[in-house]
């Protein structure tokens, strides 16, 4: 979405198709219409992410008006239509309150409300219930599997709750230290995986049956991105490591259909 301005935030390399254009060379202008219209993000944190000194019903008109050409009558229409959608009842009192005044998962649902009201193509959830406790992750997680059927949009899931990714995902990339490691359906995934951190994920998850016994965990460290080692990425901490890990870099190998690893176990 380039949200980060230059020379902060710049891209090193690749491109980024969307609707058959290159997101990357377009002006500044055009991102700007497909911002928050064609594409949409929920961010990790509403507190942080709401403006404190407007009302939630001004930011959510505020998108109305940059992307659609209606009055302001229906703007505020539109406003409360988000909202009940949403699973917001009193959506006068949620109109007129600024952040503060409203729990976390209400304004959790804003922020849900501000990036569908424009009926975007994608939406981008980044983690969007890590603040939230499990009743009300749970409701949220299913207001946004119902909103993607109902408005046919294609949605990018980002979460390190492997039980959120079995739940609402169809396909899964597992990344680690920027780069992809094991790609495939869902199922797929969860039944058979390939990659030695995947394997290590999922070993990581308690079960609720059988005999309890101590959680796995994966040695080490996560990198940080100042400190990538050289090779495979996550050789340092890998129970399968090979000398040529360490060096270089394992390309990504399909092994079945629709299903990709970057793993040398795999060439």
């Amino acid at each position: 979405m380039r949200l980060i301005p230059a020379p902060y935030g710049f891209i090193e390399k690749g491109e980024i198709h969307f609707n058959g254009r290159n997101l990357l060379a377009l002006p500044e202008k055009e991102m700007r219409s497909i911002r928050g219209g064609l594409i949409s993000l929920i961010f990790q944190d509403p507190m942080t992410s709401l403006n404190p000194v407007f009302t939630c019903g001004m930011q959510i008109q505020e998108s109305i008006h940059t992307h659609l050409s209606v009055p302001k009558s229906t703007s505020l229409d539109m406003t409360h239509q988000i909202l009940k959608e949403v699973g917001i009842a009193d959506t006068e009192r949620v109109v007129s309150s600024f952040p503060h005044q409203l729990s976390g998962g209400m304004r959790q649902r804003v922020m849900i409300a501000m990036a569908l009201v424009c009926s975007p193509k994608l939406l981008i959830a980044d983690e969007p219930t890590t603040a939230l406790d499990v009743t009300v992750q749970a409701k949220i997680l299913d207001l946004l599997h119902t909103l993607q059927q109902s408005k046919d949009m294609s949605m990018i899931m980002i979460t390190h709750n492997l039980g959120i990714v079995g739940d609402i995902a169809h396909n899964v990339m597992v990344m680690y230290a920027g780069l992809l490691m094991e790609y495939a359906p869902v199922n797929v995934l969860f039944d058979s995986p390939q990659h030695p951190y995947t394997i290590n994920l999922l070993e990581t998850i308690p079960h609720l049956h059988g005999k309890k016994q101590r959680l796995n965990v994966i040695p080490g460290d996560v990198p940080t991105l100042s400190s990538i080692p050289g090779g495979c990425p996550f050789h340092p901490r890998c129970n399968r490591c090979m000398d040529r890990c360490r060096t270089s870099e394992p390309p990504i190998f399909n092994t079945a259909n629709n299903h990709q690893v970057r793993c040398f176990l795999y060439e």
